[in-house]
């Protein structure tokens, strides 16, 4: 049922169904009509959405609400050119395109980091995200350190052993583990991530400044499992071959289905 601009059709929905132990699900079963001048923008807009809610439960009737709002976003936004979505070739499936699209802004940032941090004293982002966990952590050991960045012990072990020549990191054995190395942020250190620090925050500023606040939390509601999922078992996958994680992933999801 459709509602025209002079009558509101203001639905009282009557009946509730408990599905799946979760929480009430109301529907539009059972429904007491009122009928009501309208007379105001919000009631315009009341109107649009419980036309847009009767779409979209005619379609998928054990839709959520969360679902119901995820439906209006991509539905507002399906029009796009995907052709002018990212440089380059397209992919040809959605998962494609988005991995290209965080790959690429990852890359930019990297690109856009470095050009911030132009006469900070560090060269590159990775430095910065050292001496930022040094900061943090107060005495982190040395492989806690990279470990928490996503690098490899080799090529860390090499940046953070540059960090100490230039005089911005010390190190010294830990009392606990002999075999282990603990770091610290030397006042120069410190003085280094103040004024980097105001870079980095101006650039990340500048990449998100066009989107809105809730599209970014939006964002990270979607996307931090994900991270959270891949950065807690890197260690292990690592040794592994890409096979045998894929084989554990997708099949343990399909069992699950």
């Amino acid at each position: 049922m459709v509602l025209n601009n002079n009558i509101m059709f203001v639905y009282v929905i009557y009946n509730a169904n408990i599905k799946r132990n979760r929480s009430i699900i109301l529907t539009f079963e059972g429904l007491f009509l009122l009928l009501l001048p309208l007379r105001s923008n919000f009631m315009n807009k009341t109107v649009e959405l419980v036309n847009l809610w009767a779409v979209f439960e005619a379609k998928y009737p054990d839709g959520s609400i969360e679902d119901f709002f995820r439906y209006q976003l991509v539905s507002k936004r399906e029009s796009i050119d995907n052709e002018k979505l990212v440089g380059g070739l397209l992919p040809s499936n959605t998962a494609g395109l988005l991995l290209k699209i965080i790959g690429r802004i990852s890359r930019l940032h990297s690109m856009y980091s470095n050009m911030a941090l132009e006469e900070t004293g560090l060269n590159q982002i990775e430095e910065f995200s050292i001496i930022v966990t040094i900061d943090a952590y107060k005495s982190p050991r040395k492989t806690e350190v990279i470990f928490d960045n996503l690098m490899e012990l080799s090529s860390g072990t090499d940046m953070v052993n540059r960090l100490i020549k230039r005089g911005y990191v010390t190190e010294h054995a830990d009392k606990d583990d002999k075999r282990a190395k603990r770091l610290h942020l030397t006042p120069a250190g410190a003085k280094v991530l103040a004024n980097s620090r105001v870079r980095i925050l101006q650039l990340v500023e500048m990449m998100t400044f066009d989107i809105h606040n809730e599209d970014q939390k939006i964002c990270i509601q979607l996307l931090k499992d994900t991270e959270i999922k891949f950065s807690g078992r890197w260690q292990k996958d690592k040794v592994s071959t890409f096979d045998a994680v894929y084989e554990e992933i997708v099949s343990y999801k399909e069992k699950k289905l």
